[in-house]
């Protein structure tokens, strides 16, 4: 266990964090689930922006990498397109 009181508070403020991290993490993982498993043209087109913002955000984060969140958002909109 940690001895300093900066320590201390890093092992708070790193999980803290990383629940954060967590959450945003699988919120995006199911929306980009529930854009693909859409049919209907209109609901995914309006569905899209929201999910490609939070990939952007994942990525301006460092959650998930750069590139791939660029591969998502490229294959979603191939998605979306192709209905």
């Amino acid at each position: 266990m940690a001895n300093h009181k900066s320590a201390i508070k890093r092992i708070r403020s790193n999980e803290t964090k990383r629940l954060r991290n967590r959450y945003q993490h699988k919120s995006a993982r199911t929306a980009i689930r529930n854009l693909r498993s859409t049919t209907d043209k209109k609901a995914a087109q309006e569905l899209l922006p929201q999910v490609i913002k939070m990939l952007d955000r994942l990525a301006k984060t460092n959650i998930i990498h750069k590139n791939k969140a660029g591969n998502l958002k490229s294959s979603l909109m191939k998605h979306v397109n192709s209905l």
